[in-house]
């Protein structure tokens, strides 16, 4: 065999070779990338088969880390309040500043994190506390409290002045008192009661007024006490449909929830329909249903009223009320908003009242400088 063919055939072995290490790398490569692959196909499938059972079986649950995440995301923290054997459970953020400090009062059967839109767009070094009212919630439930309205202010003064007081010297100055609905009637009493204690007021679709116009929600109402309360209350959902229901009687807005979504909110209220039940009742009662309207006229603290113009649970006209008793309160009605002001205008919300805050500490300072 010549030289040339000698050569021709070594490189041939050579190369068939390398070729054969070749392959065998590349295949050792693809199976490696394969394994890759699948392991990381298989750790992001882990959380995701996790979320879609939790949405499918345990939707409640679901929401629950739903309100932990925003919260964290939002710098809210959660805290509790011991008071003479009694427990709030509040959430806050921010230090006492320059701004007064801003107390929130949610409406019935919620809890606080009912504020958590509104609080998105507040400013973050702007002291803010968000308490869950007697018995909802994380605070303390028990069967001899009163659950009246005035009840109730009994109990947000009492942990006001006993705890508070010390632990987030809310008392350094007057804060702005913000309620709304059931939360709006507690705050309005508050204000006729501790005026000394505030430096403003925002009511947000207040209950407790003898309004001009009947709701939507009035009319029901009036068809379940005609039934002797064998009717499901409109606002104490225990089906699906019931909340979907609730939902479009509490916003103008249609939101679209998903069914597992409704039902998981049902799951959350369920256990606590009983104790909302006789809160209703309690509200509901003579020396409840219209304590706002009995203390307009005590009402000295500077007045925020913000309302929804389409609102079906408490009528808008309510705002014309506040307005005939007490002449220099500033009302800002919500074209397309309906009761749930804070979750359909959040951001809208938040500007007026920060804005009615400025107004004042203005109006505050002014006064002062024209005195000395």
């Amino acid at each position: 065999m010549c030289h040339i063919c000698l050569s021709f055939l070594c490189n041939r072995v050579l190369y068939c070779s390398a070729g054969c290490l070749l392959d065998k790398n590349c295949v050792a490569m693809d199976q490696d990338m394969v394994n890759m692959f699948a392991i990381a196909a298989g750790t992001l499938a882990i959380p995701l088969l996790l979320f879609m059972a939790s949405f499918m079986l345990w939707p409640s649950s679901l929401i629950k880390v739903y309100y932990w995440y925003w919260r964290r995301t939002l710098g809210l923290q959660v805290r509790y309040a011991d008071c003479g054997g009694y427990r709030f459970c509040y959430s806050y953020r921010g230090k006492p500043g320059l701004r007064p400090s801003v107390l929130m009062l949610h409406d019935f059967s919620a809890h606080k994190d009912t504020w958590l839109p509104m609080v998105k767009y507040l400013p973050k070094h702007l002291h803010l506390l968000c308490v869950d009212m007697p018995g909802h919630e994380g605070t303390t439930r028990t069967n001899t409290d009163d659950y009246s309205i005035q009840g109730q202010v009994q109990r947000i003064r009492q942990v006001i002045a006993g705890w508070f007081v010390e632990a987030i010297r809310l008392n350094r100055k007057p804060f702005h008192l913000v309620g709304t609905s059931m939360g709006g009637t507690v705050a309005g009493v508050y204000a006729a009661h501790h005026s000394s204690d505030l430096c403003g007021l925002t009511l947000v679709c207040p209950a407790g007024l003898k309004n001009q116009i009947a709701s939507q929600f009035d009319s029901q109402m009036h068809e379940v006490e005609r039934s002797q309360y064998t009717l499901n209350i409109p606002l104490i959902p225990s089906t699906p449909e019931e909340m979907e229901e609730m939902l479009k009687l509490c916003s103008h807005v249609r939101f679209r929830v998903p069914q597992q979504i409704l039902q998981g909110l049902v799951d959350v209220r369920i256990p606590h329909n009983d104790f909302y039940h006789e809160v209703f009742m309690e509200i509901m009662s003579e020396k409840s249903k219209y304590a706002l309207h009995e203390h307009i006229q005590q009402i000295t603290t500077p007045l925020q009223v913000i309302w929804g113009k389409q609102d079906q649970v408490v009528d808008v006209s309510g705002a014309a009320v506040l307005t005939e008793a007490l002449a220099g309160c500033r009302v800002d009605l919500l074209e397309n908003c309906g009761h749930s002001v804070v979750m359909e205008r959040p951001r809208q919300t938040a500007k007026l009242i920060l804005d009615f805050i400025i107004s004042q500490q203005s109006t505050e300072s002014a006064s002062t400088k024209k005195k000395s």
